[in-house]
């Protein structure tokens, strides 16, 4: 099953190659007219030095010049063409796996958000179409035509043959020891740099924390000991490529004058003529310019590589669905959580065990239960951010991973514990940045979370350019306008989990008339509460403690059994339930 598995992420990559393979071949034959008209330069010299020197003749050599010139002229034109088709099939190859890629980018940040330095499909491509577009290609494709020019060699003379290939074997000797070297050091190299790249925007996400702690000089010493690791690596790859290369360059010079020491030996014993000894130089050096092309670039085939067999396992791990989906009606009766259990991503303990309630339409439950007891996490598993363990959450009966994502979006109104908006205006924001979105939609999500008077006092109103994270708006007026963001085209279920943490008693006034405009247009709410104010919205509580549900059903029953009298004896065994601002 793994092999099978394996093959079909390799038959993925494999697929979109196969759609440039016209592309492909047309580099192969470029790259053969290119190695064959090396031998211009070589044919040209042994020519002049045997027959237009010994018989001056001047107009035989004009003719050669001429026709060295055209082939040149073919030459480059070649060399230009096979560039221009590489970077021509690295973009084909970018269109053809990009959506596929940012697919598994969103599916890796919800399930495996540890890995965000680590592992990035995006990165990994980026990769493949930078070294498919490079010089590195090229001098792969050229790497067998070091036997065509062996072979010419030894046409000429056996002698000849075999110094060239002595030199061919230890310079894949060389190539050997490059690729082991380069392969280590560079996975140490990209190891430092996620290290570094996430200490780096921790500084930026969580600045002001940092400065208001006097965190700066542990940040920076931290980030430093990273650089510092990266820059070691780096400089350990370096100085492997540069002295792999910088030998290769020494023997491939040295082989050269070794084949003009033979040639010289084979014209004294009358074997040979004196162009054959030049010509024969260059064709030596031209047959190992390809492995110097090699080692030079083998980093960039390393990463490459590298990236393939990355891209590979989470084509593998996370298949593309083998047909479309049928689009199923809107949900607009049930929410039905049964026996669900939890495990965050990336994690083995469990957060959620065997939680199971039903809603109807209409209906809104208050969750309650004390701080890491699985609140949040019962959310984002209704939600469906979180895979289920075992269990499964059904809308009017069908399991919610029967929805593609982003119709099953469609319903949902999401306000997660820490708001988070995005660059853009509040319009886009509320709008969740659908394109050309009804002006009529915007204000009528915004009115029903009681913010559209806000916006209109802003600057710009729903123009307004809130930044990254919503840095131009206060905590209270983020939260807001995420509420509206919800409520947006009226989701049947709609999630909030600490919806009043920064609201004032006015926002929490309109968070309470939002709540109960979803119930009477037949909606259903799930909402985190540590407040109890905000619970005369809700009909349902459900407390949950240590990630198992104790107590479901109305409100005021369950209210009854988990909060007591401050003093009284803590007979339901549960946490009191603060009476104001406090954390439950």
């Amino acid at each position: 099953m793994m092999n099978l598995r394996s093959r079909l992420g390799e038959s993925e990559l494999r697929q979109a190659l196969g759609r440039v393979r016209g592309g492909l071949w047309g580099i192969v034959a470029l790259s053969a007219m290119v190695n064959i008209l090396m031998l211009t330069g070589s044919i040209y010299l042994m020519l002049v030095y045997d027959r237009v020197l010994p018989g001056q003749h001047q107009a035989t050599l004009i003719s050669l010049f001429l026709m060295v010139i055209v082939a040149f002229a073919f030459y480059g034109a070649f060399d230009v063409m096979r560039s221009r088709m590489l970077a021509d099939v690295a973009a084909s190859l970018d269109n053809s796996l990009v959506g596929r890629v940012q697919q598994i980018e969103g599916r890796v940040a919800l399930e495996r958000p540890d890995a965000k330095e680590l592992v990035s499909p995006t990165r990994d491509l980026d990769q493949l179409r930078s070294f498919i577009a490079s010089a590195g290609p090229p001098a792969l494709i050229d790497l067998p035509w070091m036997i065509f020019f062996l072979l010419v060699l030894t046409l000429v003379h056996y002698w000849l043959g075999v110094v060239t290939l002595v030199g061919m074997i230890v310079l894949a000797g060389l190539t050997v020891a490059a690729e082991r070297i380069n392969a280590r050091h560079l996975a140490a190299v990209n190891v430092a740099g996620a290290r570094r790249r996430s200490l780096g925007d921790r500084r930026w996400r969580h600045a002001e924390l940092i400065a208001g702690l006097g965190m700066r000089q542990r940040m920076v010493a931290q980030w430093h000991i990273a650089h510092t690791t990266m820059l070691r690596e780096q400089a350990a790859l370096t100085d492997a490529t540069s002295t792999l290369t910088g030998v290769s360059k020494v023997l491939r010079m040295l082989l050269q004058s070794a084949v003009l020491t033979v040639g010289a030996v084979l014209v004294i014993d009358g074997k040979a003529t004196a162009g054959v000894i030049f010509a024969s130089a260059i064709l030596a050096g031209r047959a190992l310019a390809p492995v110097d092309a090699a080692i030079a670039n083998w980093r960039g085939f390393v990463g490459a590589r590298q990236s393939w067999s990355r891209l590979s396992n989470l084509l593998r791990q996370l298949p593309a669905p083998t047909q479309a989906r049928t689009t199923l009606p809107p949900p607009a009766q049930t929410l039905s959580v049964e026996h669900l259990t939890l495990t965050p991503p990336a994690a083995t303990r469990t957060t959620v065990s065997d939680a199971s309630f039903r809603l109807q339409a209409g209906q809104a439950v208050g969750i309650l239960g004390p701080s890491g007891s699985g609140k949040s996490s019962l959310v984002r598993g209704v939600i469906g951010a979180w895979k289920p363990a075992r269990g499964c959450v059904r809308l009017d009966g069908a399991t919610i991973d029967q929805w593609d994502a982003d119709q099953l979006g469609a319903h949902i109104g999401y306000l997660p514990q820490s708001v988070e908006l995005f660059a853009g205006t509040i319009a886009q924001n509320i709008a969740r940045f659908e394109p050309d979105a009804p002006g009529d939609l915007v204000f009528a999500a915004a009115r029903a979370a009681g913010v559209h008077d806000l916006i209109l006092q802003l600057p710009d109103g729903y123009d307004l350019e809130v930044g990254e994270d919503g840095g131009q708006l206060s905590a209270g007026q983020r939260q807001r306008i995420a509420l509206a963001r919800a409520l947006y085209r009226d989701p049947f279920l709609v999630v909030l989990d600490e919806p009043n943490s920064n609201l004032d008693h006015e926002g929490e006034a309109a968070l309470i008339r939002a709540v109960q405009h979803v119930r009477e247009r037949g909606g259903i709410v799930l909402m985190v509460a540590h407040r109890p104010a905000i619970l005369a919205a809700v009909d349902l509580a459900l407390f949950i403690r240590g990630g198992a549900v104790q107590a479901f059903g109305p409100r005021d029953e369950v209210l009854a059994k988990v909060i007591r009298p401050r003093g009284a004896p803590d007979t339901a065994n549960v946490a009191v339930l603060p009476q104001r601002g406090g954390s439950a």
